[in-house]
């Protein structure tokens, strides 16, 4: 059992992140904390630098400035500004690997079964007894609601279907956190629903998730925490009832405003 100390850690902190592609500011100071079985929902509008915030988070893109800190560690950086880098890889790939992400396009090996797709990382990446890992695979696709569908090719399947294959391949790795980028909006209405079941079942176990959505029904059912980004930055943030129900910012209701009118 963990300490209450160890409880009160976030899983997940970022501090005055700033992210730049060239000339082009992405990420503008931006602070976060995803705490042990919270739900963090991104919202904004297209190039506001939710899924930017998401991709530095797991180190998949790498920030200039602040600071990123998992449990507590601080990632370890050498270099300033454009030349800022992690400096030890064995951490970068241990933190990977607690880290979970979910993409928007699903990105399952083509060339495997859908079994085979969510055993790969457990087995070659954790060195986990292959059995047992089967077992737990097994598991979580009909957690998912497509255990029938193990032996099947990924191009076999719907969307919807592939998306779950991807939700529970990223839980295989039984990471501290998943990552969830836009893990609906490549989907029809009818398959999106499909997905945002299990994102709600995942949720209702408290799992910690950082979420990046724009389906505002889906982050107001599970999120904790509601984070607006405009621009690079918080334009807003709070629980979903004052995010949603209570906008302060001109901004922001702007953008909820839009968003319920399509």
């Amino acid at each position: 059992m963990s300490s209450p100390s160890a409880a009160a850690t976030p899983v997940i902190e970022i501090r005055d992140l700033h992210k730049s592609y060239g000339q082009l500011e992405v990420i503008r100071g931006v602070d976060l904390v995803a705490r042990r079985g919270h739900v963090v929902s991104l919202i904004g509008s297209s190039g506001s630098g939710k899924s930017t915030l998401l991709r530095c988070c797991n180190l998949l893109e790498d920030s200039q400035q602040g600071e990123i800190l998992f449990e507590g560690e601080p990632v370890r950086w050498r270099g300033v500004g454009a030349e800022r880098v992690p400096t030890d890889r064995a951490q970068v790939i241990r933190l990977r690997t607690n880290l979970s992400m979910v993409f928007q396009q699903f990105n399952l090996w083509s060339h495997m079964t859908v079994l085979q797709n969510v055993m790969e990382a457990p087995v070659h990446v954790l060195k986990r007894n292959p059995a047992e890992v089967e077992a737990r695979a097994r598991q979580l696709l009909a957690k998912v609601g497509i255990g029938d569908k193990a032996d099947a090719w990924p191009a076999q399947l719907s969307g919807g279907q592939q998306q779950r294959a991807a939700i529970a391949r990223a839980l295989c790795m039984e990471p501290k956190a998943l990552l969830l980028d836009e893990p609906t909006s490549a989907l029809d209405p009818e398959l999106q629903q499909e997905v945002v079941r299990v994102i709600k079942d995942l949720a209702s176990e408290h799992r910690t998730m950082l979420l990046v959505t724009h389906d505002m029904r889906l982050a107001a059912d599970v999120s904790d925490h509601v984070v607006f980004l405009h621009q690079g930055r918080i334009e807003e943030e709070g629980t979903p009832a004052e995010v949603f129900g209570s906008p302060r910012s001109e901004r922001l209701r702007q953008f909820l405003s839009a968003t319920q009118s399509n």
